[in-house]
């Protein structure tokens, strides 16, 4: 009795593949548009180095300026604070906004509608003018005696009235995106939250926002980095301590207005890229788990 064939000699044997040579795509135009962005910024660097009206040895002598810095640091200052106040208004109006209470959500309404429809400028104005409108304010009884009393234009002026023009008008973009975000995280998970018997307090902070921070962090990010910007506008209130106006006073001291234009532009660009490093790490940090969604190899099994 014969002993069977194996099957890997009955069958024929196998053609070898040939690999296919492909040919790149070759994108010529951008090629050339790369080369002509390079030819474009090499003529920009001759011209800024070659330009004496540039005038880099002014530049370069008042960019750490005493007046300068300090104009940086009150720029900060009134940065930062004003955007931790309209961080604090702008979750109130938030959460008045999903009130079931129909006075709360259209007083934050009309706060919105107000100071998003009105230009920053204007309220600036406003709130340089306010000790002139309002000299005295007093808390008391109606048609009665006074019990306390307030002299606007010994506190409402300078950087006091500049923060409230900031803050208040921040808050109301703000609001708009804290909205956002808390609705975009389920109900469902606050009614599962609520059956456990947790608080509303305790679930606003330690379930919705964690989950909102994801969508609330990278466009409050860019508006604070709009008013960092906006600051520069404060001499409305009149407030003169800020960059802009300490770059312009020195400008118009020496007649040279560009190189403090250039020296402002380095400390804004500067600031926003530090505020720009800072958003990135705080919005990998609030998307773990939702933008690393690559697959994870699988271990064996023994």
């Amino acid at each position: 009795m014969s002993s069977p064939v194996p099957a890997s000699e009955t069958r024929p044997a196998e053609a070898p593949v040939e690999r296919i040579k492909a040919v790149p795509v070759r994108h010529p135009g951008r090629w050339i548009t790369a080369i002509i962005i390079l030819i474009v910024l090499a003529l920009l660097a001759q011209s800024m180095a070659t330009n004496d009206r540039f005038r880099w040895d002014l530049f370069w002598l008042y960019l750490r300026d005493v007046k300068v810095i300090q104009g940086v640091g009150w720029t900060l200052l009134l940065t930062f604070a004003s955007m931790l106040l309209a961080i604090i208004l702008a979750v109130t109006l938030a959460l008045m906004r999903q009130s079931d209470n129909w006075i709360f959500r259209w007083v934050s309404w009309g706060w919105i509608w107000f100071f998003r429809g009105t230009p920053v400028y204007t309220q600036l104005l406003f709130w340089g003018l306010f000790g002139t409108l309002y000299p005295k304010l007093a808390l008391g009884i109606p048609w009665g005696p006074e019990l306390f009393s307030l002299n606007t234009g010994d506190y409402i002026r300078g950087f006091l009235a500049a923060l409230l023009g900031l803050a208040l008008n921040e808050s109301a973009y703000l609001a708009e995106i804290f909205r956002a975000g808390l609705k975009s995280v389920d109900k469902g998970q606050a009614e599962a939250a609520e059956a456990l018997g947790i608080r509303k307090g305790k679930i606003m902070r330690r379930i919705v926002l964690p989950q909102a921070m994801r969508v609330i962090v990278p466009p409050t990010g860019n508006e604070t980095i709009g008013l960092l910007k906006t600051t520069s506008l404060v001499l409305a209130v009149p407030f003169t301590l800020d960059l802009t106006f300490v770059t312009n006073s020195l400008a118009n001291k020496v007649y040279e207005p560009i190189p403090f234009l250039m020296i402002a532009a380095f400390w804004y660009l500067l600031i926003t890229s530090v505020l720009m490093v800072g958003q990135y790490f705080i919005e990998r940090h609030y998307g773990k788990g939702v933008d690393n969604l690559s697959p994870q190899p699988v271990r064996p099994q023994a």
